[in-house]
């Protein structure tokens, strides 16, 4: 099962990987963990990448998930959609799309993470917590344009993986349990889902962004 992990920055994306990975070991299950090219990239030049520079590094990440020995878990932090996302918005750039959605296709479930968590100042690799929004109305449009299904995780500390670990393992349903790791129920289908925000009257939620989102979408890629 191949896991992408989708997020702007500083929303925990590698913690997630890592927490997901030392649960699903647990169960007896074999997991790679796909780091993010990006990040490699940029300690290693000291700088962030050239517009000419995006796309070898949406092509390394793809191919490290490619040729990754057999397992019963891979999980991606990052896919290079994200790299098509940066490169739309740092860029202007829409020309990676067409391969990342392609390369999205071998994905069995995809994450993005939630706003959620206080932003951590980190090296060159971040442009600080203006930047979040923005990514993540790229990210759910380009999802949306062309009907990749996803599921957002949100939470502070265990919660986060343990939401995580719910959507995964109704994914696969005969994924084995263990009775230490508390994994709470997914939520009713009866119930329905309802947004826990839906008289909500601050237009900078998220709630709001995403709904902003579905008028202008059809614009991506043009």
């Amino acid at each position: 099962m191949k896991i992408a992990l989708l997020g702007a920055e500083s929303t925990g994306k590698t913690r997630l990987a890592m927490e997901l990975a030392k649960q699903l070991q647990s169960l007896g299950q074999s997991v790679a963990v796909i780091p993010e090219v990006l990040r490699e990239w940029c300690e290693r030049e000291g700088r962030t990448p050239s517009p000419a520079e995006q796309y070898p590094i949406a092509q390394e990440q793809a191919r490290r998930l490619t040729k990754t020995e057999p397992c019963d878990f891979i999980i991606a932090d990052t896919a290079p959609l994200m790299t098509a996302v940066y490169s739309e918005r740092l860029f202007g750039d829409r020309s990676i799309y067409d391969f990342a959605f392609q390369h999205h296709s071998i994905y069995d479930l995809t994450l993005l993470m939630g706003l959620d968590l206080p932003w951590v100042a980190d090296t060159h690799l971040r442009d600080g917590p203006h930047s979040q929004e923005p990514v993540d109305a790229l990210i759910r449009t380009a999802l949306e344009l062309v009907a990749i299904p996803f599921s957002t995780v949100y939470g502070q500390g265990p919660d986060r993986w343990q939401n995580a670990l719910t959507v995964l393992m109704a994914s696969r349903p005969r994924l084995p349990t263990n009775p230490a790791i508390q994994i709470p129920p997914p939520p009713s289908a009866a119930a329905g889902w309802a947004w826990h925000c839906d008289q909500c009257d601050d237009a900078d939620c998220e709630h709001h962004l995403f709904q902003n989102l579905l008028g202008p979408r059809s614009t991506l890629l043009k």
